[in-house]
């Protein structure tokens, strides 16, 4: 599994072109063979971070080359961010728990 850490700030007064932005581009994420899931969070102080997993390399490189995908992260650089990371990360173990 492939773990995508994505950490960015937006930019002033742009929050509605970002919503449907990242609305758009996430229905098409979810239509990539091996993708898993992915969540975003906003922090208080305005940090925002999105989780993604997939269940490849190959997989999260079919997403970073679909070209709906590329043409958003050239919008993001150029218009919507003030500034991001991304981390990729190879998943070494996990567990689980759940209260029944």
């Amino acid at each position: 599994m492939i773990v995508v850490v994505f950490r960015n700030r937006l930019r002033e007064g742009i929050e509605e072109a970002y919503r449907a932005e990242a609305t758009a581009v996430a229905s098409m994420a979810k239509e990539i063979p091996g993708y898993v899931a992915h969540k975003s969070f906003v922090a208080d102080d305005g940090e925002r971070v999105t989780i993604a997993e997939y269940e490849s390399e190959d997989a999260l490189g079919a997403w970073a080359r679909h070209p709906r995908h590329v043409a958003a992260k050239r919008r993001g650089r150029n218009e919507l961010y003030g500034e991001y990371k991304v981390q990729i990360c190879t998943l070494m173990r996990e567990g689980r728990f759940a209260r029944e």
